[in-house]
Order: structure tokens, then C-alpha cells, then sequence
């Protein structure tokens, strides 16, 4: 088998050495669009995390038999023509639920505390400065008695409404899909969920039903000083209208996911304005602990159940 990974920049410091078990394995760091069909045109398996495969490019890829998705998303396969094309397309699911919710009460607590601006109090030497023992100005919020809104309640909707509830939020949900239902958590539209909820998290799948989910209108909805933190993907939430209301009152916004990634050089959150009003992480949530190797294995073994079977 030749076997064929994409982007391996994007899987950061791990090791990729098992895959050589597995057939003739080559390893590209970045692949930019003019160069896919050339990389994968003789491969029977390849491997991509954000490298987009489309119809075009699926059918020009004659020997190609699976598709392995380093990551959970597969939004960047079409999927319609790789059935068509009898191209099996596997993900990783489940691998970084824990990371991504760890990451998401880190963004919560962060916005509710406003721990960088006390940070940058201390280091530019205003502390020293103080004729009193402490400086408070502003923040600190606990999420004790908060209302913590959820926008998809899959496995990492559940673990972040878990840890919120051990710190005392009291969690709701909605569910976009209408699969999700729950017996522990309050089910909400989403209009009401917006409306009710100091801290909103969103763990959905970028889909035709989520793309733009929130726009001015679903943010008008939000109480002021209300904290919106998007752990699911870029494109759920529209980047210039989020900017634009950010400019026009107390909001706070998180995110570790943009709808372009790497962030574009004029992007809407680069405006000075917001700055205090807006975290900002690029794509890391997934990538804590155990989580890079853990991914690495999974598809290792996807891969070689595919190829045991083929």
C-alpha cells in the first residue's frame, strides 16, 4: 500500500513511525491545493487532517481506497463523491474530548476573571507601583449560579456540562441536530438558550444547518456582558457580525476555531477596540496530554483494520 499524509506540520511534535508497518508511507509537512492530486494521484490511502480532498480531485486519484482523517471533522472530504467513487473515508472520534473541554472552562474562566489583564497589570510593573496591597478592577466572576447554555450536546458538550456543573452553573442545552436528548439537563431553542444564559458554549459540527448559526440576530439575543465561547468550529459563529456587536457593547467572545484558518492579516478581531472583550487560541483545544497520541494510534488502527479487511 502507498500511503500518503498530507500535512503533518499540523499534528505538531509526534510520532508518525508506525505507519511505515503499514505499507510504503510518505510524510508531506504542508500541502498547498496545486499540489494534492500530484502527491495522492498512485496512493491507495491518505491521510489528511485540513488538506481539502474534493470531487475533482477524488476522481483523478484512481488507485485511492480510503481516506483517513487525522482529526474528527470530515467537512473538508466530499463525502458524496467518495461513496460514489467507492472511497471508504474514516475519522478519529472521541480523542480530545477532555482537551477541548479543559480548554473551553480554561477560556470561560479566563473571560469571567479577566486573569490577562491582572497578568499585564503585574508584569508592567504597575503592582509595584501600588500603595495598597491589591488592585481590583473589574472580572472576577465566579460561574457558581451562572446559567451555562450549551449549543450541541454530543461528548464534549456533555464533559463541559459536567465540569460546569461541578462548578456550580447551572447547565441547559439545545440541540441543532434534534438528536441530542438528555435527562439531566434543561432542553432549550436556541433562541431561549441565548437569551437565558450568562456563559454559552458551542461543541457543534460545522454543517449546512450550523454554518452562520450565529449571526446579529442570534447575538442581539445575548444578555450584556454575557460570554460566548466557540469550541466546535469556525463558521458557526459570523466572524464580522460578532465584531461589529462587540464594538457596540459589554460582550465577551472565545475562541479557539476561525471560519479561514490560519487567521487572516485583517481579520474583524484584530481590531483594537475589542481586544479586551475577545480570547483568542489558534486550534489547539484538541491538542492537550494524551490527546496528539492518542489520535495517532487511532488512526493507525483504522488504517489497519481497513487494510486486514480490504
Amino acid at each position: 500500500m502507498k500511503i500518503v499524509l498530507l500535512d503533518a506540520m499540523t499534528l505538531g511534535d509526534v510520532d508518525l513511525s508506525s505507519f511505515n508497518l503499514l505499507g510504503d508511507f510518505q510524510a508531506y509537512a504542508t500541502t498547498q491545493p496545486q499540489e494534492v492530486l500530484d502527491r495522492i494521484k498512485n496512493a491507495h490511502i491518505v491521510l489528511t487532517n485540513k488538506v481539502v480532498l474534493n470531487r475533482d480531485t477524488l476522481q483523478q486519484a484512481k488507485n485511492l481506497k480510503l481516506i483517513a482523517i487525522t482529526a474528527t471533522g470530515t467537512n473538508i472530504i466530499d463525502m458524496d463523491a467518495a461513496k460514489e467513487l467507492n472511497i471508504e473515508v474514516k475519522n478519529v472520534a472521541g480523542y480530545s474530548t477532555k482537551s477541548v473541554a479543559q480548554h473551553t472552562l480554561t477560556m470561560a474562566l479566563m473571560l469571567l476573571s479577566q486573569i490577562t489583564y491582572y497578568d499585564s497589570y503585574c508584569k508592567k510593573g504597575a503592582w509595584a507601583q501600588s500603595k495598597i496591597f491589591t488592585h481590583i478592577a473589574g472580572g472576577l466572576n465566579g460561574i457558581e449560579n451562572k446559567s451555562w447554555g450549551i449549543i450541541g450536546l454530543g461528548e464534549i458538550g456533555r464533559e463541559v456540562a459536567r465540569l460546569a456543573s461541578a462548578f456550580g452553573a447551572q447547565v441547559s442545552y439545545t440541540s441543532i441536530s434534534g438528536n441530542a436528548q438528555n435527562t439531566i439537563y434543561k432542553i432549550k431553542d436556541l433562541q431561549t438558550l441565548l437569551k437565558e444564559s450568562d456563559i454559552i458554549s458551542i461543541h457543534s459540527p460545522l454543517t449546512p444547518k450550523t454554518h452562520n448559526l450565529i449571526t446579529k440576530n442570534e447575538l442581539a439575543l445575548l444578555k450584556d456582558k454575557a460570554i460566548l465561547i466557540n469550541s466546535g468550529r469556525g463558521g458557526i459563529v459570523n466572524e464580522n457580525d460578532l465584531a461589529n456587536e462587540l464594538k457596540k457593547r459589554v460582550l465577551y467572545f472565545g475562541s479557539d476555531v476561525l471560519e479561514i484558518e490560519p487567521m487572516t492579516i485583517n481579520h474583524p478581531f484584530l481590531n483594537p477596540e475589542i481586544q479586551d472583550k475577545i480570547l483568542l487560541t489558534p486550534h489547539i483545544a484538541w491538542a492537550y496530554g494524551e490527546s496528539k497520541s492518542t489520535l495517532i494510534k487511532k488512526v493507525y488502527e483504522n488504517i489497519k483494520n481497513f487494510i486486514q479487511q480490504a
